[in-house]
């Protein structure tokens, strides 16, 4: 019997000009309470995991692959006009920008429809031929997951630190990170998305 869990939130995406690329998962609901995590990769490629609890790190430690995982307070603020994130050696500040067509796009999709796994699947072949991108596929541990993006925004402009070292300016997201199946659209932007994963 297969479980499914859903989480219901937005993806931040981006690269800097330091080789650095960040993924910021917000969820106000998700099967683990609210909750927000990070994932980092480096210039040199080491993945990083900014997880809020061990519970947390060890669903998502269990659905993508790092190297390191680190258990840090993580906190998202979400803006009219941007987002502000800290987590452990991460601090982030990002204006957002306009909805392309794209998200103009998605936003005519019925909500309801657009989170389904079904809806979702049939979209991941003319995702991967437009864009490169999948909406879903296999990932850690057996499990499936399903990428039900609702929304789009570009985002403007970053101001961000590691170990308060500036990461530089917003750039973007190349080389593709490399946490699970798919990456995050190359442009830097913030999706509002259904994540549904489902358990062996």
């Amino acid at each position: 019997m297969t479980t499914r869990l859903r989480f219901d939130g937005w993806i931040l995406g981006l690269g800097t000009t330091s080789g650095t690329r960040v993924v910021v998962g917000h969820w106000p609901t998700s099967p683990l309470g609210p909750m927000s995590d990070v994932m980092v990769q480096r210039p040199d490629g080491h993945r990083v995991l900014l997880a809020p609890s061990a519970e947390v790190a060890e669903f998502v430690g269990a659905t993508y692959t790092f190297d390191e995982v680190c258990l840090v307070p993580v906190t998202v603020a979400r803006g009219d006009d941007g987002w502000t994130v800290d987590a452990g050696p991460l601090a982030l500040r990002v204006r957002t920008g306009r909805r392309p067509p794209l998200g103009r796009l998605l936003r005519a999709v019925p909500a309801r429809l657009a989170r389904t796994p079904a809806w979702v699947g049939l979209l991941d072949r003319p995702a991967r031929l437009s864009t490169g991108l999948r909406t879903t596929g296999s990932a850690g541990n057996g499990r499936t997951e399903w990428y039900g993006v609702q929304d789009l925004h570009l985002l403007d402009s970053v101001d961000a630190t590691w170990d308060a070292e500036p990461l530089g300016e917003l750039t973007p997201v190349e080389p593709p990170v490399t946490f699970g199946f798919g990456s995050v659209p190359p442009r830097p932007s913030v999706v509002r998305v259904t994540t549904t994963v489902q358990l062996p």
